[in-house]
This record gives C-alpha cells, structure tokens and sequence, in this order.
C-alpha cells in the first residue's frame, strides 16, 4: 500500500522562512508542523535535522510531486554563488538561511497574487482561505493533525480543507459571489482569468514552453495582471529565475540599502534590479523581500 508519510532528506532549508515568505499562502503553522494542501493532497510537514518529514491524509503514491513542489533537489549553495558579493545581498542571505522558492501549481499562482494586490499578507490570506472554503472541493484530514484551534487558525471548518478552486469553478461563480470572499475590486480581474483559462483562450501550460518575455506579455494581456504579478508568476511558478518582482518592500530595499543618499525613480530600481543581481535575480529578489519584511522591521506594508 501507497505510504502517506515520508522523509525528503534535504540539507539548509528553512521550512517555516519559505512557507511564510509571502511565496503562498495556504500554510499554517500548528504547533512544530506546516499544514497546507499541494494539488489534492492536504499535508502536515514538519522539519527535523535529517530533512522535511511529509504526511498526507490519504496515501500520496509518486512523492515527487511534493519534492519539486518544495524544491528539495535545488542546489541553493550554487544558487547563492551567483549572488552579488555587496553588503546589503550578504546580511540578506546571513539572516535568512535556506530559504528556497517553491515551484507552485501556476493557476493558484496566479489567481493568488491577483489577489494579492495593494493587500497585506495577512489579508490574503484570509481572502484566499474564504475562496477555498466557499468554492473549494473538500477534503478531510486525519484528527491526528488537528489542534481545537486549527480550524480557526487555517480559516476553515472543522476537520476539513479545502482544495483550491479550479478555473472552472471561478469562472461559473458571479461578481457578486467573488466579492463575498472579501476580495473586493480583485473580483473582476479573478474571474477574467478563470474564464480566459476555462475557455482556452489562455494555456497556462504553454507558457512554459515560451521564453521570459513572451510567457511576461502572455499574462500580462490579462485585466487586473501588471508586471508585478506577472512576474511573481513567471518566478514562483515557473521557475523563471530572471524574474525580479517588484513591489512596496522591494522598492523600499532597493532604496534603502543601495541608494540610501539619493532618492532613485522607479525606472532607475528597476533597471538595477535587472542588471544587478544576475542570473538568479529572483531568488534574490526573495532573500532582499523576506530580509526587508522580517529583520528591517519596517511598517508594514502590502505585499504590492
């Protein structure tokens, strides 16, 4: 019989930085574990010092979709060498060690950082935790992953999670509906692109087959899809490493820490942005956004 637990041995990675690096946001922490859902699995992962040891509900079968989901086989030491040897890029990595990007399923990628837009997040969350719970097929998971307060911490009912809703479901559901999720102006730009993707005019699979910037324009066509989503989306779900998402915090550590005696234009940051930090530029982009976010302590901010 298929096993529903499993041990990824993997060295330097920061389970709880990744998962609340702003990367998704399905994940609670209950007690020493992760819960959250990866396509139809619901998953309890919980860090130890010879890796992530991974339990499902149900029995998982292939584990690999769980091992490129956490990006476990990614040589980060590699990825970091390529990182610009300055002083604002190594207090980042010193004060946020294995962090990793996660490879996500792109549709709740993008459905996600639609939502994502002038929101805290913690607001995202809560929005994306109604979308589930309201459009969502169910899932249970075992009690033994469940503390009294685990529904209200993960803003669904009881023993159960939901998966996230298929484009078609959004698609189907009206304005009005969207709206009740608490996602406000969002609604539109969401249920455009459900219905863009429900109908074909949109192949999210196809974008993998386009380079950077044709796979950019494709979801930039989009209503409510700027730079920013777009290449939150190319990064987090792609693995388009170039892609260096802009945003509040990203701004404010560009400025801060490279152009701390002169106030730098959009333009010039993001021409920085692009020439600076090579060929993992949006690995980097993470460690600058998690490091400004949690260590910087500044105001909080929308993610965009």
């Amino acid at each position: 019989m298929a096993a529903t637990e499993i041990l990824l041995p993997v060295r330097d990675y920061d389970l709880a930085a990744t998962l609340d690096s702003g990367q998704v946001f399905r994940w609670r922490k209950v007690e020493n574990s992760w819960h959250g859902g990866v396509g139809k699995h619901f998953i309890r992962l919980t860090p130890n010092e010879n890796g992530i040891h991974a339990a499902t509900a149900a029995p998982a079968g292939d584990w690999n979709f769980l091992r490129h989901w956490l990006q476990t086989e990614t040589d980060l030491a590699a990825i970091l060498k390529t990182f610009p040897d300055d002083e604002p890029m190594r207090a980042a990595v010193a004060a946020c060690p294995g962090l990793r990007l996660l490879r996500q399923d792109p549709w709740e990628c993008l459905a996600s950082f639609i939502l994502s837009s002038t929101k805290q997040i913690v607001q995202i969350r809560q929005i994306v935790a109604l979308l589930c719970e309201r459009f969502g097929e169910p899932l249970t998971r075992p009690s033994a992953t469940l503390s009294p307060s685990d529904g209200e911490r993960d803003g669904v009912r009881g023993a159960r999670h939901f998966l996230f809703p298929s484009p078609d479901k959004i698609a189907a559901a009206s304005e009005a509906e969207l709206r009740g999720c608490k996602m406000g102006f969002r609604a539109p730009g969401l249920r455009n692109a459900a219905r863009q993707i429900a109908d074909g005019k949109l192949d999210l699979e196809k974008l993998r087959t386009l380079d950077f910037a044709a796979a950019r324009a494709e979801l930039m066509a989009l209503h409510g899809v700027g730079g920013k989503i777009a290449d939150c989306v190319l990064l987090f779900a792609y693995g388009f490493d170039t892609a260096f998402p802009v945003d509040v915090w990203i701004e404010r550590a560009l400025q801060e820490l490279y152009f701390p005696r002169r106030r730098a234009s959009a333009k010039r940051l993001r021409h920085f942005a692009a020439t600076h930090f090579g060929p993992h530029a949006g690995y980097a982009q993470q460690y600058l956004f998690h490091y400004m976010r949690t260590k910087m302590k500044p105001p909080e901010a929308p993610r965009k």
